[in-house]
């Protein structure tokens, strides 16, 4: 009786994909990371922003599907700060949108992982989504704008990324 329920699914299943997927799609994708060097720039950058405004911080980037990628906090940041930039990153990597763009969305609120305050900021280059980077500890704007410093720092390498 599984046999045959599996069996079902599996061809309902492969019935109704055949019109989302087309003969010419290719059999892989390729996903496109950022180094560890380029996460951990992006870190850097968006803290050291945060500490010349006069904050203390913690900034998180995570990989599209929203795993850490680099984290690095100011020793005199909350120890709240640490989680709170990895969710948000999180939050803005899993939606490929800003956090600033989810705040007004409820049905998220109870959405697992995901922290709908401003200050994560997806990360885009080239027409690629790499992730997210989030920084916590500021005002919610300030952090967005150490969150954007982040990714702006690295511009200039990932431009000629092809």
């Amino acid at each position: 009786m599984r046999m045959r329920c599996r069996g079902f699914a599996l061809a309902v299943l492969s019935a109704s994909s055949i019109g989302l997927i087309a003969a010419e799609d290719p059999a892989v994708v390729d996903l496109r990371v950022l180094s560890p060097r380029v996460a951990h720039d992006i870190v850097l950058a968006a803290v050291q922003d945060c500490v010349e405004r006069g904050y203390k911080v913690s900034a998180s980037v995570v990989d599209r599907n929203g795993n850490l990628s680099a984290f690095l906090r100011d020793p005199l940041s909350g120890p709240h700060t640490a989680k709170v930039s990895q969710r948000k990153a999180f939050t803005s990597a899993t939606s490929q949108v800003s956090t600033a763009q989810l705040s007004s969305r409820p049905d998220l609120k109870f959405a697992p992982g995901m922290l709908l305050i401003v200050g994560g900021v997806p990360i885009k280059f080239n027409g690629y989504f790499y992730g997210g980077v989030a920084v916590a500890g500021a005002t919610p704007e300030i952090d967005e704008k150490c969150a954007e410093a982040g990714i702006e720092a690295v511009s200039g390498t990932m431009l000629f990324v092809e």
